[in-house]
């Protein structure tokens, strides 16, 4: 008798009265959970609620439920990792086709590998047909509810798309328990697709397999915070098997003498939404099996509905006495991945072609459209229409021993460390509120009765918070600068952050007064920020105590509207790409020239914010390994050729020896020399300053030819007050420095935008439904 008072011979145990409770009896079950919670009451024990308070204090509960053959294959590796883990508590939960012995009673698997199983649940109704599929998930939501509430489970692990896998998400999700989804996000084609989006909106947290599935997901509107791109667990140990050792395996299920690619493998399961269709078709490749007359091993199908008529036909046909023919009900997973390289093709429609077998090139024939949404590799033929007995010979002697490139789709064989490092992040999510959160696409807002709200302006509050200046602006759908406010910068901490309060407190007062109705606050500023998290990391030497610094927080709070913050850089891309030059457009640079240089970079329609939130430092592109210091602490950098700062600092020399100032260019008294100097003297014919300019657009063409080449953009986007000063420079140096084909399609302009930071700043807010990417 095990822990859940179930045998796995499937008789009904005994509460812990001593008194036989019939599973079934809502009333009985009722009654039995609630002299649970009295005992636990009067003896002290901590209920659910109470626990999780502690449970920093403990080691996480981690109940992972397996349902059948397929889906432990790809459980077992992160339960073997749960189990050797101290900081987790692995339970265990074994139900559905595992219990049945004509689908090879394959809990014995899960005794074998020594796991501690907490509960065996006979939750499958005979019959294999849709209604019986049906009544098993609702027998299963009748049984699940004890087994949560004695576990107390804080994370319940479900696989894949089967209705079994249904019911545990439907209860654990109705009982307050947080879901790991594993395998989400994937298409398949048939009621699996169905049962797996629905298991997806039902979970907290997603462990997707390829980056098509995590986009799916985010399509899906699911949080990109909770989804982990992880591979599939089964590649971790199908990569590291030893598929040549096949003497024992081969002989054992297929027959004696047997040589690697002498053999087919036939795995074909039913198709619930075309029953009819997908009996036909297993009927047909029979034959066509029969025909080929190679040895052929054929597993039997799940538990579908329609199983119950192939495992007829398979009968009918005496396949299990037939010479060629091996039959089996389950093959154990380290096996079949052996039986699977060495085998000369695979046939049916099981998941194990389209995924397992690309890892070894092996030959596949998918019959159908079961597995048709699936990525697969060139070792896959598909024969969706599979209407005649011909048809399918033809595609196994097109496929039959041939051998196809390894593909790794689905794995790279780090699969279970990437999944317990998400779960150990899940641990420091269990003191939050456990309801989800969608991340919905744009729409358009409904239009309120309220002619006041009919006559407002949707705008955002933007902020370029820069070393000189610290501006707010109002801003509306359009780009339209509504209204604009500039100050200093103060020099401390907390005088900057008193000011920029001040200041966005007026911004929504004068928002009343032009009718704007402020969506959100964005915030443009200098240094590495977090987006994500509101943070700047680490500022620039201009801005002075400004490294680990919370500014959505202290924001959203005394002003109630939602805050986001990025580097300046990014947002003058985000500017260009909603107003801008960079509108339409997928991938594209931009490339501020100011008093010192910076950008952001757009592909694929997302902006990249790299690793640490360092990507796109582009005026630290070294143009040369001996040139100035740059205030980064390196030299040859860019900025240290190219910017304001650099243009200045070149002034002054000439300046200093009398070489700067030519008829034109005047300096007022007490007037500091500056770069616009030398860019005015090298307009009026001055040759030194001439070089100056010179050598600029050379580093800075220097450095769009680094771009070319590693990003390969559609165009470049130069703003900022040198930009007109620069863009033909920088086009003659690309030219003669950039290869052929990348110059020649690349196309340099300048931004027509007035205020390409504050814009961006705004347009993160205007585009509230990508920040998903933040």
């Amino acid at each position: 008798m095990n822990a859940a008072g179930v045998s796995p011979g499937g008789q009904h145990g005994q509460d812990h009265l001593g008194q036989k409770r019939d599973p079934h009896d809502l009333a009985s079950r009722r009654q039995y959970r609630s002299l649970q919670a009295r005992n636990k009451m009067l003896s002290g024990v901590p209920d659910m609620d109470t626990e999780q308070l502690n449970v920093k204090n403990r080691k996480m509960r981690v109940c992972v439920a397996t349902c059948n053959r397929a889906d432990y294959s790809k459980l077992a590796p992160v339960m073997f990792a749960l189990r050797d883990d101290p900081d987790m508590d692995l339970q265990v939960v074994v139900m559905g086709s595992h219990l049945i012995d004509d689908y090879g009673s394959t809990y014995r698997m899960i005794q074998q590998d020594e796991f501690e199983v907490d509960g065996f649940l006979h939750t499958i109704v005979r019959g294999e047909d849709e209604a019986s599929m049906a009544e098993s998930v609702g027998l299963a939501l009748v049984k699940l509810p004890d087994v949560l509430v004695r576990l107390k489970p804080d994370l319940l692990i479900v696989h894949g798309d089967r209705f079994d896998a249904l019911s545990l998400a439907t209860c654990a999700a109705l009982m307050n328990v947080r879901i790991l989804h594993i395998e989400g996000g994937e298409v398949s084609g048939t009621i699996d697709d169905s049962i797996r989006h629905s298991i997806t909106k039902l979970s907290h947290y997603h462990a997707c397999c390829t980056d098509r599935a995590r986009r799916r997901l985010l399509s899906m509107c699911e949080d990109n915070d909770h989804i982990l791109l992880a591979g599939c667990p089964t590649y971790d140990k199908l990569l590291s098997c030893n598929e040549k050792n096949y003497d024992n395996v081969l002989s054992k299920w297929v027959g004696e003498g047997v040589k690697p690619k002498d053999f087919i493998i036939a795995l074909q399961h039913p198709v619930t939404t075309d029953i009819k269709g997908s009996l036909k078709m297993f009927d047909l490749m029979l034959d066509a099996l029969l025909e080929f007359n190679v040895k052929t091993l054929v597993l039997f199908p799940n538990i579908d509905a329609g199983s119950k008529e192939m495992t007829r036909m398979i009968r009918l046909r005496g396949l299990e006495h037939h010479p060629n023919f091996s039959l089996a009900k389950h093959v154990p997973y380290d096996q079949f991945i052996i039986l699977l390289a060495n085998t000369g093709c695979l046939i049916g429609n099981s998941s194990a072609g389209i995924r397992e077998a690309g890892a070894f090139g092996t030959p596949v024939i998918n019959l159908g459209n079961r597995q048709i949404g699936r990525e697969a590799g060139e070792n896959v033929l598909h024969v969706r229409d599979a209407d005649t007995k011909g048809k399918i010979l033809h595609a196994v002697n097109l496929q039959f021993q041939k051998q196809f490139p390894c593909s790794y789709i689905y794995g790279d064989g780090h699969a279970v460390q990437r999944i317990m490092k998400f779960i150990h992040k899940i641990k420091n999510d269990l003191e939050k509120p456990i309801q989800k959160s969608f991340i919905f696409p744009p729409m358009k807002d409904t239009v309120s009765q309220d002619i006041d709200h009919i006559l407002e302006t949707q705008s955002a509050l933007a902020v370029d918070l820069g070393g000189t200046n610290l501006r707010v602006a109002i801003i509306s759908q359009q780009g339209e600068i509504l209204h604009k406010m500039s100050e200093l910068t103060p020099a401390t901490y907390e005088q900057r952050m008193d000011l920029l309060v001040r200041m966005l407190v007026e911004a929504t007062s004068k928002a009343v007064e032009l009718s704007c109705r402020i969506l959100g606050i964005g915030i443009s500023t200098g240094g590495r920020v977090n987006p994500h998290e509101g943070m700047v990391l680490h500022s620039t030497k201009i801005l002075e105590e400004w490294s680990s610094i919370d500014l959505r927080t202290p924001i959203s709070s005394k002003l109630h509207l939602p805050v986001w913050v990025d580097n300046d850089g990014n947002c003058a891309a985000l500017g260009e790409k909603k107003f801008g030059k960079g509108k339409g457009s997928e991938d594209f640079i931009t490339l501020i020239v100011g008093t010192g240089i910076g950008g952001g970079i757009v592909l694929n329609n997302e902006l990249v914010h790299g690793a640490n939130f360092c990507a796109a430092e582009l005026g630290h592109i070294s143009v040369s390994m001996d040139g100035p210091d740059c205030m980064c602490g390196s030299s040859g950098c860019v900025e240290s050729y190219a910017s304001g700062i650099a243009l200045q600092r070149e002034a002054k020399k000439l300046h200093d020896a009398d070489e700067l100032l030519v008829p034109g260019v005047h300096l007022r008294e007490g007037e500091e020399v500056t770069g616009k100097h030398v860019i005015q003297a090298a307009q009026l014919g001055n040759k030194k300053a001439e070089k100056v300019v010179e050598t600029a657009c050379e580093a800075l063409g220097l450095a769009v030819c680094t771009l070319l080449h590693t990003v390969n953009p559609s165009h470049i986007i130069l703003c900022g007050h040198l930009a007109p000063h620069y863009v033909d420079g920088v086009r003659e140096v690309i030219q003669r420095r950039a290869l052929p084909s990348a110059a020649s399609s690349i196309q340099i302009m300048v931004s027509d935008l007035e205020e390409p930071a504050l814009l961006g700043a705004a347009s993160i807010v205007l585009e509230y439904a990508t920040r998903r990417i933040y």
